[in-house]
């Protein structure tokens, strides 16, 4: 990097805050805060929710998979992704979204605590808020691991920076703070994207040409949609998994939903989405494809591929733009995602921990939400650091196996009590399926794996985890049905169309006492 480069990262950097301190103005209690007041356009949303999904770990952990493997990097991530999210946007969005207009919630789990009960809403709240440490640990590291091949910085230093800026902008602004920047730096995303892919394209006449590349000896398999680990059975687990993780499961999408107007806006918002996980990462990807032909990765596993292409390739300037593409990326993931922690801790459990918290007003309220923003994003940065450890191994571990393997367990109960078909499915089912999943991921990752020779197949280890809470979730709703009239009016009130309240006023549910009560628990007699 030269100077003109690290003008583009700063002047990026600058950006970021001004949009914050600009968006800081549209943030006047936690609504805002978390869900932008139901106020924000369906196409913002689903660019909004299409950044969100991204992080520089596609740079890295993903364009390793690309320089070894080739296409099935798209077939066995992207493409899932788009298909679930598309199945998602009748299935999902439109209820998510009614959780806000009609039960007048601001955490994607608030409403848990009526669906079931208060243990059922504690239990994925916690194990949800430090799946999310993990998660948003592996992307620091990851933009951190960029950052280190273009300056030097050390990894540490990386995690600092990043995390500072991404903090000082998501603070203050909230949700809005983020879809704005998320809007930027798609833009910026799209810019860079195109520039790499172009120089990539200009370099390929000397290898046979866009077409004839394929038969390059570099690039032997590359063609094939599915080899090595990545094959049918782990394209059909990473299908299900993403089915629920990217409607909602890992919280930060499901505000996306929440944040439009109505449930039809939230629909359309997850169409786009899908649609531009379906046709933008074959741009980005497909440079990463021809990297074998390119350069030569100085790690094993090819995840610095990527970037010592770019240094070979673009001119300064356009090298600071790619970066701060690498940049854009980890920053929407990581902001979305400490919005939906703070979110889940001040609405789910602050209230249960603290006989103040249930107190707080307009003010305290958001200052906690803030504050809880602040220390999300420093435990995880402080996680970041050791995601290198044995533990964790590599970055692609974390993000593959940790997340995708844990996230399952949290999001079943979470997302199937939205609809009807699961309606007898009560809270014994939504914690025995939540804790014999968990179980299940540390006996297939860990014992059993050290126990059979070669391992367990990645796809075991991400996709058994699910079934088990699936299964166990399904049958015990049917053996033990727990589907109470409470319980029933909720179900109704986020599958029924026609009188969506985009003021977000509280629904009516009826409790034993004879009075009526919103979602988040609070009596209201006489209603």
């Amino acid at each position: 990097m030269n100077g003109l480069d690290w003008s583009v990262l700063i002047g990026y950097f600058a950006v970021m805050v001004a949009i914050g301190v600009w968006s800081h103005k549209r943030v006047d209690d936690v609504s805002d805060f978390f869900t932008a007041g139901g106020k924000m356009p369906w196409w913002l949303s689903g660019i909004s929710h299409h950044m969100s999904g991204y992080s520089a770990v596609m740079f890295t952990g993903y364009a390793g998979i690309a320089y070894t493997y080739g296409v099935t990097s798209f077939v066995t991530w992207s493409f899932p992704i788009a298909l679930g999210i598309a199945i998602g946007s009748r299935l999902f969005a439109p209820r998510i979204n009614r959780l806000r207009s009609r039960l007048h919630v601001a955490s994607p789990l608030e409403y848990l605590k009526n669906r079931y009960n208060l243990p059922t809403q504690q239990a994925l709240a916690w194990s949800g808020m430090l799946l999310k440490i993990v998660d948003v640990a592996a992307k620091w590291a990851a933009i951190a691991t960029l950052l280190s091949v273009f300056t030097g910085l050390s990894l540490n230093q990386g995690i600092l920076i990043t995390g500072i800026v991404t903090g000082v902008y998501c603070t203050i602004g909230g949700l809005w703070a983020d879809a704005l920047t998320e809007l930027g730096q798609f833009v910026i995303q799209l810019l860079a994207g195109i520039a790499m892919f172009v120089a990539v394209v200009m370099k390929l006449g000397d290898h046979g040409g866009f077409f004839g590349v394929w038969d390059e000896p570099e690039l032997q398999g590359h063609a094939e949609p599915l080899v090595g680990p990545y094959g049918a059975v782990f394209l059909l687990a990473y299908l299900f998994i993403k089915l629920f993780e990217y409607n909602g499961g890992m919280l930060n999408q499901a505000q996306r939903y929440m944040a439009t107007s109505n449930a039809r806006e939230a629909e359309r918002s997850a169409r786009l989405s899908a649609v531009l996980w379906l046709v933008w990462p074959l741009v980005l990807f497909f440079p990463m494809w021809m990297a074998p032909l390119l350069v030569e990765s100085q790690k094993a596993d090819g995840s610095d591929s990527y970037a010592l292409m770019t240094e070979q390739l673009l001119p300064h300037g356009l090298l600071g733009l790619v970066i701060v593409g690498f940049f854009s990326h980890t920053m929407a993931m990581c902001s979305s995602d400490a919005n939906a922690i703070a979110a889940v801790f001040t609405r789910d459990v602050a209230p249960v921990l603290s006989t103040r918290a249930r107190a707080w007003g307009r003010r305290s309220g958001l200052l906690a939400a803030r504050l809880t923003t602040v220390v999300f994003l420093g435990l995880s940065m402080a996680v970041a650091t050791q995601v290198d450890s044995p533990t964790f191994k590599d970055i692609i571990t974390v993000v593959i196996k940790w997340v995708a393997g844990l996230m399952g367990p949290i999001a079943i109960p979470m997302m199937l009590g939205l609809l009807r078909p699961f309606r007898r499915s009560g809270p014994t089912a939504a914690l025995t399926s939540w804790a014999m999943g968990l179980l299940a991921f540390w006996l297939v990752n860990y014992p059993i794996n050290w126990s059979v020779e070669g391992g367990v197949p990645l796809e075991y280890q991400v996709s058994i985890p699910l079934a088990v809470s699936l299964v166990l979730y399904v049958l015990i709703g049917f053996l033990k049905p727990e589907d109470t009239p409470e319980r029933l009016a909720i179900i109704e009130r986020v599958n029924t169309d026609g009188d969506d309240d985009a003021s977000g006023a509280a629904a009516a549910i009826p409790t034993p006492s004879g009075g009526v009560e919103d979602a988040v628990g609070r009596t209201r007699v006489g209603d």
